[in-house]
């Protein structure tokens, strides 16, 4: 599955990237050039990123699965307990 970008936060990495260039490095980068580095980023570390977060994301469900029974637990066989006190 690509990993793509909605098209308004891709024109806001680009200029990012441009940004970075023109503080950062000797030479500026163009804007088709900071579209070609975020496309490589994307591709070669995006899935990277995007695993690891399917990772975090299971692990805390699985913590809140393994909670779930506390949360929502509810006394068995409970009725003569509270007959007693009406």
């Amino acid at each position: 599955m690509p990993i793509e970008l909605p098209k308004e936060a891709r024109q806001q990495a680009i200029t990012s990237i441009e940004r970075y260039f023109r503080e950062h490095m000797d030479e500026p980068i163009g804007n088709v050039a900071a579209g070609g580095l975020l496309n490589f980023f994307l591709q070669e570390i995006g899935p990277s990123v995007y695993n690891r977060a399917v990772t975090d994301a299971q692990e805390r469900l699985q913590a809140r699965v393994m909670e779930l029974d506390i949360d929502v637990h509810e006394s068995e066989f409970g009725y003569w307990k509270t007959a007693k006190r009406k």
